[in-house]
């Protein structure tokens, strides 16, 4: 009988196995960790064109007058950005030309006086701190343009001058190597002294500008 005994509570305990083992926690899934994605590296030579506005103060101090020339612009752009190695830090040199139509009008002596911008460029430098592909900097350099002086009746007067901008923006990746930014300069473009023959009174006419203006690049 002990051996009957022994022999069912064997039987037992091996049809209870397939039940038990069901019962067991399975195994946790493999750890894998999660796929590398490359930060964005800004170096590289780049063009592209830009638009957008200007606005500003212009002095004629012979006449106590101040315009306050202001209007659209668009152009082109030209540039190359280096990232040091293992850093955010990214350093540039960047060129750009633009048309312009910078003009206001004002009375002076019983006339009008009009300052006109019609070109402005620069060449600047550019320091930024990227966040993979968000790239606020800043920038500053030389500012290139015409400065205008016109007063009714007379031939006026027109230099080329260089000065100085200052500024900052933000660019970005919107696709590949394609890129779009916005940005602030303030620019001193110096002045342009009209003689009497050519304003009819002798005067210095000055004109700075602020600048907000967007644009496409494309990354080589």
């Amino acid at each position: 009988m002990k051996r009957s005994l022994v022999a069912g509570l064997g039987l037992l305990a091996l049809a209870a196995l397939p039940a038990s083992a069901a019962d067991l926690p399975r195994g946790a899934t493999p750890y894998r960790a999660p796929a590398y994605v490359a930060q964005y590296n800004w170096t590289g030579f780049y063009l592209g064109i830009n638009g957008g506005g200007g606005w500003g103060d212009s002095d004629w101090n012979n006449y106590g007058i101040s315009n306050k020339p202001s209007g659209g612009m668009i152009g082109g752009t030209a540039g190359y950005n280096w990232q040091a190695p293992g850093s955010p830090w990214v350093f540039g040199l960047e060129g750009d030309i633009d048309w312009t139509n910078i003009k206001d009008t004002g009375a002076c002596g019983g006339l009008l006086c009009e300052t006109r911008n019609s070109w402005f460029g620069t060449a600047r430098g550019r320091v930024g701190y990227a966040f993979d592909r968000f790239l606020p900097y800043f920038t500053g350099g030389l500012a290139l343009g015409d400065v205008e002086a016109r007063r009714t009746g007379f031939a006026g007067s027109k230099d080329t001058n260089a000065g100085w901008t200052v500024g900052v923006g933000i660019e970005g990746v919107i696709a590949g190597n394609w890129t779009a930014k916005v940005e602030y300069l303030y620019a001193d473009l110096g002045n342009t002294t009209c003689s009497a023959i050519a304003c009819g009174t002798a005067t210095n006419v000055d004109l700075q500008l602020n600048i907000l203006r967007g644009g496409l690049n494309y990354r080589f």
